[in-house]
């Protein structure tokens, strides 16, 4: 365990009614330190903001919502994408093309289970359940629909030099998928 996050649990004042060996054992369960929490929220934050994007606009706003790095390698499609510019491109031709055919999707990405942990001080990994529903047209959807898929995701974040955390990597493995 790091000398800093030692020295903080030693000086962490805990509730006056707990037992001695109760404020060893709340001590002990501090897994990150206060900026490392601080930056846990952050990370959330910017995960929350990509699924409102795909939510709420397709993802053909993500260079508005600036929660990807320029520099990201995001999976999707079945096909890596290089670049921010990659992901708006994909994005702005599976728009096209649904607009084309049947018209575009309401999406909810139903984001749950998520764990961060930290390379260093701005470099986050991120883990998550995914459940994913879409219908075409507009809601609210009167009819059952079940999720079309669940997956595991990855993501990578960084810290970029105007403190913002963006997101550096996406990838995702469906372990169930509607038939």
């Amino acid at each position: 365990m790091p000398a800093a996050i030692k020295a903080w649990r030693a000086r962490a004042r805990w509730p006056s009614f707990l037992a001695d060996n109760q404020r060893e054992e709340a001590s002990n369960v501090a897994k990150f330190t206060l900026q490392q929490a601080a930056d846990v929220l952050a990370v959330k934050q910017v995960v929350y903001e990509w699924g409102d994007e795909l939510d709420l606009h397709n993802g053909l706003s993500m260079r508005a919502t600036d929660c990807l790095a320029d520099d990201v390698r995001y999976n999707v499609g079945g096909q890596w994408r290089e670049g921010l510019e990659a992901v708006e491109a994909f994005y702005k031709g599976r728009a096209e093309a649904m607009r084309a055919g049947a018209g575009l999707m309401t999406m909810r990405h139903i984001i749950t289970s998520l764990r961060v942990t930290f390379d260093d001080a701005d470099h986050a990994k991120v883990g998550y359940l995914l459940v994913f529903f879409a219908a075409l047209g507009d809601g609210p959807f009167d009819k059952y629909c079940d999720p079309l898929a669940v997956a595991d995701v990855k993501m990578e974040c960084r810290r970029d030099e105007d403190g913002e955390w963006r997101i550096t990597l996406f990838d995702s493995g469906q372990i169930f998928k509607r038939g």
